[in-house]
This record gives C-alpha cells, structure tokens and sequence, in this order.
C-alpha cells in the first residue's frame, strides 16, 4: 500500500488500470460500485509489486455487478470467490520465496549498525504532569515540533497484512489498565498457524507499518491504539528481524519494536536479586544504556514485587507508558523493558499500578543521575570518567586508619562556597584544605535529596550524587582531584531512614516495601521519616550494595555511617507501648544489628584500604569490633574502623562552657573520656552538629572577652589534637567563625578579608590550625598508639584547682611528646612536671598562645631540661611557665 501522506492523512485512488489487475476474472467485467452507491469509503491504492503481500482472500461483497440477477450474482460471487483463492495461493507461494531469499541474502551480509540504531519513539521532553494530562487530551496529536526529521530512505509500496488471530480480550483489557505481567507474548512477533503474528501498541498513532527490509505491510488498527496483521512467513525460519514505521496526524517515525527483544538481564543478576546477594545491585536494576541484539538503547529494570504493573514513562513517550509496558522476571520481582533508540540524558520515571488498581509515577531508586530538585524526575546515565588517582588508591591501604593520622575537614559542598559547582569546588577545595594539612575531607551526604534544608540526610536518591553542583562524573572530578592532592574523602551515608515522598520509595509498590510493614517498626520518631525494613534480604542487598557503589564507582575511601543508634535500638525514642520488643525481649534490633555487619564486612573484603565510622551515641558492645568476634553481650562485633565518640565531645564543651573560676568544679568533664578510651577506635568529633541550631559556633561557646574567647578556642583544639583519637572540625571552626552556621550562607569568610579589622585574630587562629595538623602528622606519638593503652599516660590528671592537665603520648618506639594545657587565665610559672629522666631536654614544638596566633606570646624559646627531683611518681621532673589559657607541646629535643 503506499503510504499515507503524514501532511493530511488521505489515500490516493487507484488507477482504472490498477483496478482492473485486482479484480478476480470472473468479476473483471463487472463495473465497481461507487463510494457512494455501495456506501463505503473508497479502498486505498494497491501496489503491482510482484512481491508484494496478498490481499485477503475473501474478497468484500462489493465486487457484484449491477446488471445481474440474483441467481447470476450467486453463481458470479462463487466463481470470484474460487478465483481469488487460486490467485492467493500463487501470490502467497511467490512472497515466501521471496522472503525466504532475502532472510538467507540477509545471513550473507553484516547488518549495518548505524543503518539499524533505533530512533526514540518522541524525541522531545516533557517533565510536568500537566503537559502529560494535554497530551492524552489531545486525542493522539503528537507536537511536531518534538519530531525528528528520517533520514532519506527509499520510498517503498506497502501492502495491508493479513488479519492476525484476535487478541485474547483478558491481555487487552491489563495492557491497556498497565496490568499486564507479561507483555512480550502478546505484543512484537510470534509465528502462528498461517506465518507470523504482528501487534504493536500505540495509542496515538494513525497508522503502523511492519518494515522487513524491501517488504513493507500495513498492520489493521484494532482499536485502543492496538495494530496487528499475519504476514505468510516460513515457520521454519525464525522471527524475521524488523523495524516499526509509525504515522502520526503531523510525523512518521521508524523505529525498532522492543517487544522483539529478549531479556537483557541475564539469570545470574536475577538469582543474586533474589538471594539478596548482589554486591553490585547498581549494575543489573536502574536505567543502563547498551547495545542489547545488536540495537542501541536502554534497558530498564526495577524492583517492585506488590505491582499489578510497571510501565516507563518519560521524556521519550511524552510521560505516556501505555505503549511501554515492562515484564515481570520470574518469582524475583523485578520488572524489566530493553527500550531502542532511548539513550543518556532522557527523563524517565516508573508508572505503577498498586495491588488496589491505582497508578504511581515514581523515580529510580537506582537511578545513577536525577534532576536537579525540586524537579524529581530519574536519568539515563552512563559515566565516561577517566580516573587519575592509581597511585593514591595503591597507597591508601599501606595502614589502617586507626593506626595512622587521620585529621578531617567537615564540608558542607553546597554551602562550602556557595554557587560552586563540582567541578569549581575542585579548583578551590582541595588546594585549601592541603594548606591547613588536614588528611581528609568528610562531605556531609552527598546522595540526591528533596530538601535542602535537611543538609542532605533525608535522601531520596541513594544512588545519585546531587544534581544541585553538576553530574556524576563531575562529582568523580572533585573526589579525583582531592586525591590526587593527597586528600582522602569521607562521606556522610544515611541508611537509617528516608523521606515519605510519594514519588520516592514510601510504599514504592503500593504496599510497605523498603520500609517495615509494621507502622511501630517503620516511622522514625524524631525525624517523621521512615526506617529501613532491615530483616528483608532484598532491602539490606539495596543498602550493602550502595555503601560498596560510593566506595568502588567513586573512589570514596570511607562512610561516615548516620544515626546508628537509632537503628540498633527498637525504643529508640519511642515511649513505653510503642515499640516491640524482639524475639528474645530485648530492645535490640536483631535485624539492624545483621545489616551493618554485613555492610562492614562486605565493603572490608572488596574496597582494600577503606573505613567505616560509627555516628553512635550509646555505650554499644564492639561497634568497631571484628563482627566474628563476640562480645560480653553475646553479640559479634559490628564491624566499623572507626567511632565517633560522643561522650568526649558532650564533656569536653560542657567543661569548656563554664568560667574559668567554676572549671574546678567540672575537671572530671575532661578526664572520664579516658576510663574508656580503648573500649573503641575512636574519632574526636567537632562536627556541624555542634554550631547549629542555637547551640553557637565553636569560639561562642567560649566563656570571658574576645580575647578570652580566642584563647579558650585555641587552647581547646590543642587539647583536642593531643588527645587519643582522630580530630575532626567542622568548617569555618577553623578560623573561629563567630556566628552560628547556616546552610544559606556558609562560612564566614570575609572574616579572612584583610580590609577587614579583626583579620588578624580569625587568621591566627586558622595559622594554628595548620601548624597543629603539620606537628600532628609528623609526630607518631600523636596517632600511632590511639587505640592501644601503651600510648598514653597521665602526668597530672588531677589538678582542679590549677584547672592544669598533662599527659604523656608514646609511639611505637616508646619516644614521648608532652601535652600540657592550663585553662585558666594566670600565667603559672615553674610549674613543677613529673617526667621520665631518660629524655635529655624538652623542646616546645607548639604553644597556642605564640603572637603569630593571637595569643600573650607567654612561650618556651629554649629547650627545658628535667631535673633529678621526682615529681608525679616520676624520677625527674621540669618547670615551665604556663601561659593563660593555652597547651603547649614539647617533644624530645
């Protein structure tokens, strides 16, 4: 048949002559009926093409002959009917010849790829549901100017198919309801008695043709956006492979079937799936582009095992899934689509239909790439980065963390320097956090999420780096660019709980999925989110799988791990009758507790030189204990590298908090955190959630005048790097920010501004800063032995009166550094220190009240030599002037 014009629609007559060589001969002398005198419409042209497909072979009652009386009219009806039964049967002999040809001309010679990529069905994009809700309104009228134009292609006659056995009434109603489990045995090819089956969904198209290289047939509109038409191919051949040529009122597109395809995920993926084992889960479900049988595009693959239905809407079906209805795999619940033509950068989301009929439009939990918020749709992504931190990766798992100096930069990204993209920050970030000497930077998370305000700890997109700064690999830009200044990443991971967003994962089937089914296991109390179902294998393989995703695909060196205590704790937060107790009546989440030890230990055994740490709040047994390692409780250890540890942080800026004349009242604040400081590895944490909602900045908290303030803040952050454990700062503490943090705004930083008066005093605190990580990491003493009990000694623990605190720290070779700190506001002078008499003199190698950092300039210039007289217990003993609200470090000179 010659195709309609796409400009109008209409169909151009046949010829007189064309007319004539149809007709059956006994009919041949009669005279058609008019349109009008027969009362259809007129029949489209036919094509003279010897290869061409037959027509049906019962011919339409219309080819009677006026002047015949009604014996004569049977008789000739009877004749035609025999005639055109011959002439099929000729026809039909001859296109299975012809076909069978070209399928073995076809064996002969590569298919050329480019020639077969497949086009996107729509070509444009559109994200609101608004434009959705026009589209479905405009009756089938795609916009033209969404269409791209084909390429020039040989215009070639098409024939109508013959008509297909009819669709199974039960498969039409669930295809077109997006209930169809099983989409690709009615839909695409299937040989049937008579050659092969076609039927193809599209709602809005006025036509559908079937492309089998130089053959061309027009398939039946069956209603409902549904065409179908048999073609007489060999059944002892396979499915031919074919192409689809839609018309629409305003465009014609060529384009592959994707219901010609088998299933792109392989049996492997779905046994894993299944087992709740699959380390790399980011590869088999999301939106993966590929060439699938030779034909670009993309496969899509979700996990929604309560659906009645999934279909994929997006930018390249004008946010219309009808036509694009996924197959459930087997038992697993994964439901899956090869979609041609469609490749990176469209818009896509997944329309469910709920166990109750009702329909919702979600994002990709594994989605790779989303929009930039508030928009929430998921894209196709592929990364093309080229890493260039071989040599860092080599060398990150020469030592453990625990036994090495780790000193961290907490950032905010977005609020850092606001308006930086990824790949600005990269320029700026890692040269100012090399100067200051810190080895790590933490990014609080970096994971897609709705809200900006929720400083990213209520995520949305677990496996998507925030659009807000740029793309993935940008993102891989900056991590690359920090390690290759020597600067490890840490990053904040949330898997305690996520938002209720109805187009996240909250009841993502329809029913309690990723969350627990039990409403007293499920709400989060304090933060009106959801908790992690952690007991269902296929919710814990999500997580495990996306704790090894950062790690592996971003090169993250470590996972600061959120709110464990709200995991491990089934009353925690909740009154008494809201919470469940376990299986054995305790309070412990059983659950939880299995999850994060599999978590560690799955991410342990693949990423060498990676850490974990622990945000736990409680006393927990063994949180960085071996998880097959038991414990007192009778629990295994759960696994982490490293803790931080809460109690030291609360004491110490309680004791901080007081004047100095009421510290002596409080001087146990800064001792206790050593009756436990080698239950757990631990990190000293300085974080943001220290210098936000009215709690003040660091330097704020700090009692006295400015100058008083200062001081306190200096001598404190020497206190802190001495003390065992790693350090970390929260930014803008680094140069005694006064205000209080907000995620708008971020740091102060015109404070640093030499226009500006007090320059001086924000910047000599920031010079501190660096000269403490400069000693810290090249003083063993200071981070060899942290969690060992032969790193440290008291030299004085016990002077409340003196508001005076001196210890000794000890590397592995047992060489010393000497730690004092007197805070109070006297300068104390020959103050008397036990020390060990085998060190010769004492060298002052940092003192927190030097000039250069804004403090009295009280310091130690020339080498101090101990003394027989013993002092503390000790043997020998030295004197040193304390300065005013200060610590001083000496080493062995």
């Amino acid at each position: 048949m010659t195709p309609r014009d796409p400009s109008n629609g209409s169909h151009p007559r046949k010829t007189a002559e064309e007319a004539g060589a149809e007709q059956p001969p006994a009919a041949r002398p009669a005279r058609k009926k008019s349109a009008a005198q027969s009362g259809k419409s007129a029949q489209p042209a036919k094509s003279a093409r010897k290869a061409a497909l037959p027509e049906q072979a019962a011919q339409p009652a219309t080819r009677k002959t006026e002047k015949k009386t009604a014996a004569k009219k049977t008789a000739v009806d009877k004749a035609a009917k025999k005639a055109t039964a011959q002439k099929a049967a000729v026809e039909k002999t001859a296109v299975e010849k012809a076909v069978t040809q070209k399928a073995t001309a076809r064996k002969a010679v590569t298919r050329k790829t480019a020639a077969r990529k497949a086009l996107p069905e729509q070509a444009g994009s559109q994200r609101t549901a608004p434009r959705r809700a026009a589209g479905k309104a405009a009756a089938g009228r795609k916009p033209a100017a969404s269409r791209e134009a084909l390429p020039a292609r040989k215009a070639l006659p098409a024939r109508k198919a013959a008509v297909s056995p009819p669709l199974d009434a039960g498969d039409r109603q669930r295809l077109l309801e997006g209930t169809h489990h099983d989409p690709h045995t009615v839909l695409g090819a299937h040989p049937v008695p008579g050659g092969v089956a076609f039927r193809v969904l599209r709602p809005y198209a006025r036509a559908v043709t079937v492309v089998l290289d130089e053959v061309r047939a027009e398939l039946h509109d069956d209603g409902d956006g549904f065409f179908s038409g048999l073609l007489p191919l060999s059944r002892e051949e396979p499915v031919p492979l074919y192409r689809l040529r839609v018309a629409y009122d305003d465009a014609v597109q060529e384009t592959e079937d994707p219901y010609r395809f088998l299933p792109a995920l392989g049996d492997f993926d779905l046994h894993l799936i299944g087992e709740g084992r699959h380390e790399q889960l980011w590869r088999a479900l999301g939106a993966h582009p590929m060439t699938h049988q030779g034909v670009s595009g993309t496969r899509f693959a979700v996990w929604a095992p309560n659906a009645r239905g999934v279909r994929v809407a997006g930018g390249f079906n004008f946010w219309d899934g009808t036509a694009f209805p996924m197959r459930s795999l087997g038992g697993t619940g994964v439901w899956e689509l090869f979609v041609p033509g469609v490749g990176e950068g469209e818009l896509y989301k997944f329309e469910i239909t709920r166990p109750d009929g009702s329909k919702t439009m979600r994002a990709d939990p594994l989605a790779r790439r989303t929009e930039v918020p508030p928009a929430t749709s998921s894209l196709v992504h592929a990364s093309h980065y080229e890493w260039g931190d071989d040599a860092w990766l080599a060398r990150r798992a020469e030592r453990p963390a625990h036994e090495a100096p780790l000193s961290v930069y907490e950032v905010h990204l977005p609020s850092w320097r606001p308006g930086l993209s990824y790949r600005q920050l990269a320029e700026e970030l890692p040269a100012y956090v090399k100067d200051l000497g810190f080895t790590h930077v933490e990014l609080m998370p970096v994971a897609e999420h709705p809200f900006g305000g929720s400083w990213g700890y209520q995520v949305t997109g677990f496996y998507a780096p925030t659009a807000r700064l740029g793309t993935p690999d940008d993102f891989k830009y900056l991590v690359d660019s920090l390690h290759r200044a020597g600067i490890g990443v840490l990053m904040d991971w949330v898997p305690a709980h996520f938002p209720r967003d109805d187009w996240a994962l909250a009841e993502f089937d329809g029913r309690p999925l990723y969350e627990h089914e039990d409403p007293l296991r499920s709400a989060h109390p304090d933060w009106g989110t959801l908790e992690f179902d952690y007991g269902r294998r296929e919710v814990r393989n999500f997580l495990v799988a996306n704790a090894v995703y950062w790690c592996e695909e971003f090169h993250i060196d470590g996972l600061r791990v959120d709110a464990v205590a709200s995991m491990l704790y089934l009353d925690y937060s909740r009154e008494p009758g809201r919470w469940r107790p376990n299986e054995h009546g305790g309070r412990e989440n059983l659950d939880a507790v299995a999850f994060l030890q599999e978590m560690n230990a799955t991410l342990y055994r693949r990423v060498p030189g990676v850490v974990t740490i622990a945000e736990e709040s409680t006393a927990w047994d063994g949180v960085t204990r071996a998880t097959h390692h038991k414990g007192p409780s009778g629990f295994g250890g759960l696994g982490f590298g490293l803790k931080w540890n809460m109690g030291w942080m609360h004491d110490s800026l309680q004791y901080m908090s007081h004047e100095p004349v009421h510290r002596k009242y409080h001087h146990h604040e800064m001792t206790f955190s050593m009756v436990y400081a080698y239950s757990e590895n631990y990190v000293l944490p300085i974080s943001h959630d220290e210098v936000v909602h009215g709690k003040g900045s660091l330097v704020s908290k700090m009692p006295g005048d400015w100058w008083q303030q200062r001081a306190n803040h200096r001598a404190y952050l020497g206190f802190m790097w001495a003390h065992p454990g790693k350090q970390l700062l929260f930014m803008g503490q680094e140069f005694a920010q006064g205000a209080e943090w907000s995620e708008a705004r971020g740091p102060d930083w015109w404070l640093l501004d030499p226009q500006y008066g007090a320059e001086a005093d924000h910047r000599g605190v920031r010079d501190l800063v660096r000269d403490l990580n400069a000693v810290y990491r090249d003083t063993p003493a200071l981070w060899q032995r942290d969690t060992h009990p032969s790193g440290f000694a008291w030299v004085v623990g016990d002077a409340a009166e003196d508001n005076v605190f001196a210890f000794l720290r000890f590397d592995a070779e047992g060489i010393p550094l000497l730690a004092v700190s007197n805070f109070s506001p006297v300068v104390r002078d020959d103050y008397r220190l036990g020390v060990p008499d085998d060190v010769p003199a004492w060298h002052e190698v940092l003192n927190t009240d030097a000039a250069r950092y804004g403090g009295s300039g009280v310091t130690q210039p020339h080498p101090v030599k101990p003394e027989p007289q013993g002092w503390h217990g000790r043997p020998a003993s030295i004197r040193l002037t304390l300065p005013p609200l200060s610590t001083l470090w000496l080493r062995p000179a």
